[in-house]
């Protein structure tokens, strides 16, 4: 498997699993260390999308087979929400484009680094963007949506409740904007192997989401 890698994704992985090692050992200074020389070498974009998107990836599966405590990733994803954040709030899009996407996560979804990162990555290509955050219900999405007409809506799932049900979510959505494209991306997406309405479309890779961003700002 390491033979079969180029020198940038083994670079990467070692990069990714370094910082697992640091959130494991609670060595929050040498985790976002490792961040900020990424970020300073390569830029945020690629800092998101080489290692802290991988990262997270990486966190969803360890959360969800309950090899990481909640302690261990909430130190971490606080330092990962900043950096994001900072990188969201300095960044400028030199084109903009007539377009205006609606962001949150369903009632008992608080995972809210993916959510961010497709923040920046709409906002950096002149999208326009109404952030609505974690565990939002769904009327007050149709709410908001009703009033403020966004081209789209996405959603990043990546651990919700055991009470979740992810049909039934789709469905209310559904009934609640019928008209609207609503792009869910995350882990759940690719173990959801039901049939979504109409108007929902996953995206079950990091590639899948930033080919749908260059089609949905060239539309």
């Amino acid at each position: 498997k390491i033979l079969s890698l180029s020198h940038n994704e083994a670079q990467q992985q070692r990069i990714v699993n370094e910082l697992i090692h640091h959130m494991v050992d609670l060595n929050i200074e040498s985790f976002e260390d490792v961040i900020d020389n990424y970020v300073n070498t390569r830029g945020i974009e690629k800092a998101i999308t080489h290692i802290i998107f991988p990262f997270l990836e990486r966190i969803g599966m360890l959360w969800l087979t309950n090899h990481i405590i909640a302690g261990q990733e909430h130190l971490v994803t606080n330092v990962i929400r900043q950096k994001l954040i900072v990188g969201i709030e300095n960044t400028i899009s030199y084109v903009k484009i007539n377009k205006c996407a609606l962001l949150f996560l369903p009632e008992g979804e608080h995972h809210e680094l993916g959510l961010l990162f497709i923040n920046y990555i709409l906002k950096s290509r002149g999208v326009k963007i109404l952030y609505l955050g974690a565990s939002v219900p769904v009327s007050d999405i149709g709410y908001i949506a009703k009033h403020k007409k966004p081209d789209l809506l996405f959603t990043h799932i990546t651990a919700v409740t055991q009470n979740f049900n992810m049909e039934k979510f789709f469905a209310k959505l559904h009934s609640a904007i019928p008209s609207l494209p609503v792009i869910v991306s995350g882990q759940f997406t690719r173990i959801y192997k039901k049939k979504t309405p109409a108007n929902i479309y996953l995206k079950k890779s990091l590639a899948e989401v930033h080919d749908f961003v260059a089609s949905f700002r060239n539309s």
